[in-house]
């Protein structure tokens, strides 16, 4: 198979790619940037969960315990050898950077052993790149929404591998939320499939929390407020001595979270003219956020796209899709390159 890409005409390109931004070590095989040969993952939440969240020091350790196991069982996978692939990926940022140096070290280590191109790649756009494994006819422009426990973002995406930034949360991530109120009535953690199942049995009318919009015509989120608004509800009935309906809490709270996410990201669909909209990230799993934006965008007349849930959270095929298109374009990273936990997207830093 060939793969036209411009004006030019590309073999087909194999890349092994390694993710270990967070709590998850992945590392996968992609064809030409939209099929997945395989994608490993071994996962820490049940690790975490007894501390209620991710422990930085836990995670590194982990990663360096599994990484090996886990790119053996990539190239099993994939029923390919590593001789075989064109270039090898790993995520550089933005995470955890004693996460992210166990996967990066181990990339670099890979492609220098191969003599193989290195690509470092942005958790962001990996994230973003998901879309592409999901819908194989997805070109840009488009708009996107990446929500996950670390960010939540709304990206113009000019071109592959080419973004413009139209909001980011200025606080908390919301996922970071779904965590946090999540521990305060009791579920636990992850708290995001927690809430989302939980709501599904209470009444999202029955709280009024506030949806902050910010300034008329922002793209920017703010769950800060939300969060504290939900602590001072559950901490009033407390001290009145009532019974929590936690349902209802749930409910509420995912709701003014989603009513946020869904008008932004449509009014910004709009505003680029783009009649595409996708999403990506862990909270892009989330049934009520997929439901309510499919409706929207229906009424609308946008095309709402998004990946499967095992795309949602981190994952190495999403990285690997990421870094066929900077291959193609001609992009390469040195074998000095350092993690970078506060990567931005669209921050390049190849050599060529």
């Amino acid at each position: 198979m060939k793969l036209a890409y411009g004006d030019e005409t590309m073999k087909d390109i194999l890349i092994f790619a390694i993710e270990s931004s967070c709590d998850e070590t992945a590392a996968s095989v992609v064809l030409n940037g939209r099929e997945v040969l395989s994608n490993a993952i071994a996962s820490q939440i049940e690790i975490h969960k007894k501390f209620g969240g991710v422990v930085p020091e836990v995670a590194s350790r982990k990663h360096v315990e599994v990484i090996s196991s886990v790119i053996a069982e990539a190239e099993k996978q994939a029923g390919i050898k590593l001789k075989d692939v064109d270039a090898v990926a790993a995520t550089y940022g933005p995470g955890l950077v004693g996460a992210l140096l166990v996967g990066l070290s181990a990339g670099k280590g890979l492609a220098l052993s191969l003599n193989k191109p290195f690509i470092g790649v942005n958790h962001i756009e990996g994230h973003l790149s998901a879309n592409y494994i999901a819908n194989k006819d997805l070109n840009p422009p488009f708009t996107c929404l990446v929500v996950s426990g670390g960010h939540t973002h709304l990206i113009y995406v000019k071109d592959f591998g080419e973004y413009e930034i139209l909001g980011r949360t200025r606080d908390d991530a919301a996922g970071e939320a779904f965590d946090k109120i999540s521990r305060a009535i009791g579920l636990g953690y992850p708290g995001g499939p927690l809430i989302d199942k939980l709501a599904k049995k209470g009444n999202p009318e029955a709280i009024k929390f506030p949806r902050a919009y910010l300034e008329e015509g922002s793209f920017d989120f703010s769950f800060s407020g939300l969060k504290s608004a939900v602590l001072n509800y559950l901490n009033k009935m407390k001290m009145k001595g009532e019974e929590v309906n936690k349902a209802d809490v749930a409910a509420s709270f995912q709701a003014a979270v989603i009513d946020v996410l869904v008008d932004k990201s449509v009014m910004a669909a709009k505003k680029m003219g783009t009649n595409k909209l996708c999403m990506a990230g862990g909270v892009a799993s989330n049934s009520a956020l997929r439901e309510i934006m499919t409706e929207r965008c229906k009424k609308e007349g946008i095309e709402f796209l998004y990946p499967p849930p095992i795309l949602c959270t981190d994952n190495a095929a999403m990285i690997g899709s990421a870094a066929y298109f900077e291959f193609i374009k001609g992009r390469r990273y040195s074998l000095s390159l350092n993690a970078m936990p506060n990567l931005k997207i669209g921050e390049h830093n190849y050599e060529q």
